[in-house]
């Protein structure tokens, strides 16, 4: 385990139309954490109205099913002194044709203004899904190693070939950026960071509380072949 201080201040960063269990997988993890260690929340988002999952495929298909989370801060106040920040993924982050929606653009303009490189008070990135292609609009994963979701993976990987992406991968670790691919498996990288950060003891603890069976081996992923992600 490094050492002290242990990190105790966690961003997520919300759009319209994030993936649920992006954000939700990891974080009831470290909910499920934060009654063992201080930890405090923070919940970004462009305003501070509630962030809802309905998606272009939801339109399509004529259904209204769409739970929401409030922001706790909007990226014009966000604090300056989280130590990790999540950027989930979905279909919000993309149209119908790939095109990218304009309401991703404040996302990538607040990411933009973070020090990402880890030497300041931000000291780890994770993204989940398709999170990791957001993080590449601001060119901080270009030359690394990352890896997203099979479905969009060689959309993800057309659209920024200075990444080096990887398609067998559960998750990639790349200095202080983090990344999973699709849904899921955001929370094999949550518990995975948990390890590395906390303790091998402390991410099975909770990973048993929250009776989930975790996939530790990082270039497990079945889906790649499933996907046809190459």
């Amino acid at each position: 385990m490094p050492a002290n201080p242990l990190p105790t201040k966690i961003g997520i960063v919300l759009f319209p139309g994030f993936q649920l269990l992006d954000a939700a997988g990891p974080l009831d993890a470290f909910h499920l954490l934060s009654q063992q260690t201080t930890l405090n929340l923070s919940i970004l988002a462009a305003t501070t109205e509630p962030v809802h999952t309905q998606t272009w495929a939801q339109d399509k298909q004529g259904s209204e099913f769409s739970p929401s989370i409030v922001p706790t801060h909007a990226f014009a106040d966000a604090p300056t002194d989280l130590d990790m920040i999540l950027v989930p993924g979905g279909l919000g982050t993309r149209g119908p044709n790939g095109e990218e929606k304009p309401h991703m653009a404040p996302v990538v303009e607040f990411l933009k203004s973070l020090d990402l490189s880890g030497k300041g008070n931000l000291k780890w990135v994770l993204t989940v899904c398709t999170g990791s292609e957001v993080l590449a609009r601001t060119g901080i994963v270009d030359g690394r190693r990352a890896t997203t979701n099979k479905r969009a993976f060689n959309d993800v990987k057309a659209k920024h070939p200075n990444v080096n992406w990887i398609a067998q991968a559960r998750w990639v670790v790349d200095g202080n950026i983090w990344t999973s691919s699709g849904i899921s498996a955001g929370m094999d990288l949550a518990f995975a960071w948990i390890s590395e950060v906390f303790g091998e003891d402390v991410a099975q603890y909770v990973a048993d509380r929250s009776e989930y069976d975790r996939n530790v081996e990082p270039d497990n992923d079945r889906y790649a072949e499933r996907w046809g992600a190459v």
